[in-house]
């Protein structure tokens, strides 16, 4: 009991210095001399976050066997600063006013100040992954899921095949690709084999499919105050897992009122029918841990996924 309360009190140490490691190197490679493309930057990274992305990288490191919570640092933050990226485009996409639980950068500084600002923090992204070579590719994937993502929904909503199929090929992409990147790059920093890298690479993987069908039903259960962004915002255009898992019988009509639509979609089995597939996921990517040995950053590996599916924002 006493090495086990030993071993925790170790992870906990690390995955702070590395967590405070990854908002350091955040601030200094987002401090522009360009005063709008800096205090936007800083804008959107204090509002803090859940930082999930980089959690997952520098647990998947720490399972392997790695134990410099610098070297970690960068990749974790370069991570997390695509992410960033991706929101502060989303919200001018969305029209999103509020994120983070404050005024969006969209909201402040307007779209095409809100669009560099993405731009910005995605280039940062390249700084922070320069000296790690072989390691960038991982991430470029990514980015270019990423994109395609966000491609094919705007296509699928514009030409109304937002279908079940098409639903969980964007989340893949534009979400769940991100998550395996974070997950692999932190296996190989610790210099997993093709084995294990694989395993997290999958783990990664399906707990952000997980995680983002819980991001869109949150969509529908949950405030704006609660959520910390704008809400109601997939509903309206027509996407998200509410319009994806109905069974095309006219019951997610977009051109009802949202209110209309949320209150009909909860009077129903929808919501039930995704938070299961979101239950399944995670269960099957604990699954996939068996295989490497235990140890505190294997069972808060654990914990994580099923935070994905046990969070209310």
């Amino acid at each position: 009991m006493v090495g086990a309360t030993a071993s925790r009190a170790s992870l906990d140490s690390f995955i702070g210095d590395g967590l405070e490691a990854v908002e350091q190197a955040m601030r200094s490679v987002t401090n522009s001399q360009v005063d709008v493309l800096r205090d936007a930057s800083q804008h959107i990274l204090s509002a803090g976050g859940k930082r999930i992305r980089p959690r997952l990288l520098l647990l998947s490191y720490r399972a392997l066997g790695g134990d410099n919570f610098d070297y970690a640092a960068k990749p974790a933050a370069a991570v997390e600063l695509m992410h960033t990226a991706s929101v502060v485009h989303d919200d001018i996409n969305d029209h999103g006013v509020v994120r983070r639980g404050r005024p969006s950068v969209n909201a402040l500084w307007g779209r095409t100040f809100a669009l560099l600002t993405g731009d910005f923090l995605f280039t940062a992204v390249y700084e922070l992954m320069a000296p790690y070579g072989d390691f960038n590719v991982a991430l470029a994937r990514a980015a270019t899921a990423l994109v395609e993502g966000e491609t094919l929904q705007a296509s699928a909503v514009k030409n109304g095949r937002f279908t079940r199929e098409a639903y969980l090929r964007i989340i893949s992409l534009k979400t769940a690709a991100l998550f395996r990147a974070a997950s692999e790059i932190g296996a190989k920093l610790a210099g997993a084999n093709i084995n294990e890298t694989k395993i997290l690479a999958d783990f990664g993987f399906s707990i952000g499919m997980a995680f983002q069908i819980v991001d869109d039903i949150l969509d529908i259960v949950a405030d704006e105050i609660t959520l910390g962004k704008t809400s109601g915002v997939d509903i309206g255009q027509g996407r998200g897992v509410a319009v994806a898992m109905q069974d095309h019988n006219g019951s997610a009509r977009v051109a009802d009122p949202v209110e209309a639509i949320k209150r009909r979609l909860l009077e129903g089995d929808t919501i039930d029918k995704a938070r299961a597939r979101a239950q399944v996921l995670v269960e099957n990517a604990v699954a996939g841990l068996d295989a490497l040995e235990d140890s505190a950053a294997k069972a808060e590996l654990i914990a994580l996924a099923y935070g994905v599916i046990q969070r209310e924002r």
